[in-house]
């Protein structure tokens, strides 16, 4: 196959979206299919659409661009949208409304986590086919060689990693730890330290903080720890999780978003700053049947560029029956707003 991904991979800490597009472009090359970030080709079998936000640095195309191809150059190209985004993770009016009148020029649609699917947008517009394959993040780096659980003699050494510095990724939670770090009932008991990028104005009195890293110094920093929390609102499909959960830390989640569907099972979910308390007990309660739990956690980046590159061929070889049904011109008026967008 001949796949066009709408992103480049960027070297450093930017994000579980890069991580996922360098992951693909690596297995692909490795299975000897090649991979293009531009509509220049009139052989491509794949489209990835990644991201309809054309102004971001690393976007190469989007779905205006995508229609222009279909239209004038190949028809023949399957074109599959990833959906890795929603208004609700930051509580604002944004990326729906893009997210669904890109996925006017898609085939078919692949969420990074089945909660997507439920929202009030995508119940309203998702068209068959679609698919969930969540993220995974790479084992060659993430995993448990230098990891030493906790022995319950000193504290319990909490982590969490963000790449974004919106409040809602969390930041009320993470301001709670650093109050309890404090307090008589938790002094000395926890330490609790955030990798990554924060909200403007936003700073720890107890807790550690280091800037954002990547690769195997972020790997390194978090195989330091005892567990991962992560207190992100509304998440898409995180893989911030992934990276903690594969390094053999426990999870302390939030049951908001996709978090229940990636972290069920290898950790303690709660709901808030309400009942951070109560999480953080069941998980020093459990914490030596969750650390056996720990190396069957299924979201590594082989996993899920497997499931991908499956997807994608059986696509290609069932695209006759789908490209029959393919009606470019169905709504002139989205066809021409995504020109313009």
């Amino acid at each position: 196959m001949k796949v066009a991904i709408g992103s480049r991979p960027y070297d450093g800490p930017w994000g579980g979206g890069n991580r996922f597009v360098g992951a693909l472009c690596e297995a692909l090359a490795a299975k000897g299919h090649a991979v293009v970030h531009a509509l220049e080709d009139d052989d491509i079998d794949v489209i990835l659409l990644t991201d309809p936000r054309v102004r971001s640095p690393n976007v190469c195309f989007g779905a205006g661009a995508i229609f222009r191809y279909l239209a004038l150059r190949n028809p023949n190209a399957i074109v599959v949208h990833r959906v890795n985004e929603c208004d609700e993770r930051k509580g604002e009016p944004f990326i729906n409304h893009r997210l669904v009148r890109a996925n006017y020029v898609a085939d078919a649609t692949v969420f990074v986590g089945e909660w997507l699917t439920r929202l009030p947008v995508w119940r309203k517009n998702l068209r068959q086919p679609w698919f969930v394959v969540r993220n995974g993040a790479d084992a060659r780096l993430f995993n448990r060689a230098k990891f030493v659980p906790w022995n319950r003699q000193g504290p319990l050494r909490l982590v969490t990693h963000h790449w974004g510095y919106h409040p809602m990724k969390g930041f009320d939670v993470y301001a709670e730890l650093d109050r309890m770090m404090a307090a008589p009932d938790w002094r000395d008991r926890i330490a609790f330290t955030y990798v990554g990028n924060l909200p403007k104005g936003f700073s720890f009195a107890n807790a550690r903080y280091v800037p954002p890293l990547d690769g195997e110094a972020l790997a390194a920093e978090l195989q330091r720890h005892h567990a991962y929390v992560t207190a992100s609102i509304n998440e898409p499909g995180g893989n911030h999780q992934n990276e903690g959960a594969l390094c053999g830390l426990p999870l302390l989640y939030r049951e908001s978003g996709c978090m229940p569907e990636y972290c069920k099972g290898f950790g303690v979910g709660f709901s808030g700053p309400a009942d951070l308390d109560r999480g953080l007990k069941a998980l020093m309660a459990d914490y030596e049947a969750l650390i056996g739990m720990m190396p069957h956690y299924p979201h590594t980046a082989e996993r899920m560029t497997q499931e991908w590159i499956a997807l994608l061929a059986s696509l290609v070889e069932n695209r006759a029956g789908k490209l029959a049904g393919r009606n470019l011109w169905r709504s002139p008026w989205t066809a021409l707003l995504n020109q313009v967008a």
